[in-house]
């Protein structure tokens, strides 16, 4: 890892590792970081070798959103395709667990949001401070978070602007780990671990299955998990997952 890169991809037996590596201003997202996470993104949801991802930030910190110095120089936001921070329109299609030490905040709160996981220090922060400067939070916070924690509690953290910690957040269900200060990364990793097991493209099948449990009525939704579900059903992972059980024996996963 470089100090010029300003998201770094590194791939471990399945688990893609994502580190935010702008350290030095607790990981704020500039155009750099985003398009990087961008790229990122593309190559995991192509990697067919990658079959879970881990994001974490560098040196104590998440992130506390976006690089609001780059913003007042004059410097204008890079459009992205898959929208701010170089996933907030498009998220990751394989399971993403965020690992979370220090700040959170703003869009860093929301890139937590895009992970289906969260595994969270007990002294980490969370919040969306927009509102304090006048500001909206744009990059997908006030829709995704009433869809993880009760409504009440995200009008609260929204229109407050507060900063929450753990134990706030741990009882309304959106903290899956809360772990001791400087092991959410290893624990994120023995989490990423878990899944490993099971076949890839039944994991990518069922979260899309489930990120879309808020827009689809339940009739449409009996026919809409279908196509989804028919890429894991006819994959050769599929025939591989029945030999392996009749043989009894642990299953070689291809991504295929």
């Amino acid at each position: 890892m470089t100090t010029e890169q300003a998201a770094v991809l590194e791939k471990k037996d399945g688990v893609a590792v994502i580190t935010l590596n702008r350290p030095e201003v607790k990981n704020c997202c500039n155009n750099a970081m985003a398009t990087a996470l961008q790229d990122i993104m593309d190559e995991i949801d192509e990697d067919r070798n990658c079959f879970v991802a881990v994001i974490h930030g560098a040196g104590g910190n998440f992130s506390t959103g976006a690089d609001l110095k780059e913003a007042a120089s004059g410097i204008k936001r890079t459009r992205l395709r898959r929208g701010g921070f170089g996933c907030f329109v498009h998220p990751l299609r394989k399971p993403l667990i965020a690992a979370v030490e220090g700040y959170a905040v703003g869009g860093g709160f929301e890139l937590c949001l895009t992970a289906d996981m969260v595994v969270a220090a007990a002294n980490a922060k969370f919040g969306l401070p927009e509102v304090r400067h006048n500001l909206v939070a744009v990059g997908g916070g006030l829709f995704r978070l009433p869809k993880k924690i009760p409504c009440n509690i995200a009008f609260e953290m929204a229109l407050t602007g507060k900063i929450y910690d753990a134990d706030f957040l741990r009882p309304h269900g959106i903290l899956n780990r809360v772990v001791e200060p400087g092991t959410t990364l290893e624990s994120a990793m023995e989490l990423a671990r878990s899944l490993l097991v099971n076949g890839p493209t039944a994991l990518a099948a069922s979260k899309r299955i489930m990120s879309k449990a808020f827009e689809w009525q339940e009739l449409e939704a009996w026919e809409n998990q279908m196509p989804i579900a028919q890429v894991a059903l006819n994959s050769k992972d599929r025939v591989e997952g029945l030999k392996a059980f009749a043989a009894k024996r642990a299953p070689v996963w291809s991504g295929e």
